[in-house]
């Protein structure tokens, strides 16, 4: 089980630092298309419906393509989301409190301070209800950005960041379930608690074929979606109820799922989704929406809420000795990672979307997550770079000892995992 989590860890990297640089290649070429002749043809496609209905049963199926990009795709987004929590819980960096407290501290305070800091700029505001905007940290960049500095990074900060993440996560899915949901229908909601019922039951009597699972996960995606509960939802659900033992031999259903997963999503949904959200037309207006209430409080949020609440709940977990600083590491490598965690691309945007109805504050708000997930990045990745180089000598007491950067990852993950 140790090697298999290893391995499933390392593809885990090297997808989402792939993924990092095809999602910046997505995002300037959405930005290209909006300020092109080819902005409006772009955006027909994104509200061509597809699909079809049946009004004699009340069955809807015909939306357009954007919302199938940010309900249906992005649901499936969210069931490898899931099937990642549910892993490291299980058997890897949050399987026990000793292993998961510092990231479970770190991504609670880093979610807090933006959201404290955008409710208190946005007070009494229209756009206070987008609060949970800056809460959220994009794995993708984030570890993208962190692997281009390779080993002058030491692994415990690309395990840390990485279980940072995966709780980040976690505490958007249930931002999203709690706080951005419309007026729900209780019937499709008792439909779909019945289907979920199900699937655990399935689980319980220990079905293994993942097709038991996904065909009822399809219709818990259908009657989420139209109870009023955000239907992405769905997919983390459906994550939970997928078997995880295994023998030590063979990966797990859930294993074989999410290593099935890991490159289209990493290559596929997610770039689609940068593709349509991005699509930012540029107008003269738009820098002065960042010293409003809403681009401030977004940038506020993610470039300075997320660094300094990552970083005094790491130290709050370590002194109050509910935790230990990540090996090899210091405080100000950790403030960069922090830094880091403020590229809050794919989420915050996906959150944005939720919180607002008027295509005016989307395109304020994707703006403002742009600049501030570039601020981020830049910054982090400066510190992280900056701190490497004042460092050298740590990398040469260790290649006195005979030491190699994989065999120091590889015991790393052992002693986590």
């Amino acid at each position: 089980m140790r090697k298999i989590s290893i391995n499933i860890y390392n593809k885990f990297i090297q997808n989402e630092s792939k993924a990092g640089i095809i999602l910046i290649l997505c995002i300037f070429i959405s930005i290209f298309i909006a300020n092109s002749f080819l902005g409006a043809y772009f955006n027909d496609f994104l509200n061509l419906k597809i699909g079809f209905n049946l009004t004699s049963l009340n069955f809807d199926l015909n939306f357009s393509s954007l919302s199938w990009i940010n309900d249906g795709l992005m649901a499936i987004f969210f069931l490898y989301v899931g099937l990642e929590i549910k892993r490291e819980v299980i058997a890897g960096e949050l399987s026990s409190i000793k292993q998961a407290s510092l990231p479970i501290f770190a991504a609670v305070g880093g979610m807090l301070v933006p959201a404290l800091l955008f409710a208190i700029i946005n007070y009494k505001s229209n756009t206070a209800t987008g609060w949970g905007i800056p809460m959220a940290t994009d794995i993708a960049f984030a570890i993208g950005i962190l692997s281009v500095l390779g080993s002058r990074v030491p692994n415990s900060l690309k395990i840390f960041l990485t279980a940072l993440a995966i709780v980040d996560d976690l505490g958007a899915i249930l931002v999203i379930a709690v706080f951005y949901t419309s007026d729900l229908h209780f019937i499709y909601l008792f439909f779909a608690l019945g289907i979920f019922a199900l699937q655990m039951a399935l689980n319980y009597f220990g079905v293994k074929k993942l097709v038991f699972y996904i065909i009822p996960g399809l219709a818990l995606w259908y009657f989420i979606h139209h109870s009023g509960i955000h239907a992405t939802i769905a997919g983390v659900l459906t994550a939970i109820a997928i078997p995880s033992t295994s023998s030590k031999r063979k990966h797990s259903p859930l294993e074989k799922l999410e290593s099935l997963l890991g490159k289209p999503v990493s290559y596929i949904i997610m770039p689609l989704f940068a593709l349509a959200n991005t699509n930012i037309k540029f107008e003269s207006e738009m820098l002065s929406a960042l010293t409003n209430p809403l681009g401030l409080g977004i940038i506020m949020g993610l470039f300075v809420g997320k660094p300094i609440g990552i970083t005094l709940a790491s130290w709050l977990a370590i002194k109050l000795k509910f935790a230990k600083k990540p090996r090899a590491a210091n405080w100000k490598q950790v403030f960069g990672v922090g830094l880091l965690g403020g590229i809050g691309f794919t989420m915050s945007i996906f959150v944005s979307l939720l919180s607002f109805a008027s295509p005016l504050f989307q395109l304020e708000s994707k703006f403002s997550i742009l600049v501030a997930s570039i601020i981020s990045a830049s910054a982090g990745y400066i510190l992280l770079s900056y701190l490497s180089k004042k460092q050298k000598a740590v990398p040469q007491v260790e290649t006195s000892k005979t030491v190699n950067v994989q065999q120091v990852a590889t015991n790393d993950l052992e002693f986590i995992l």
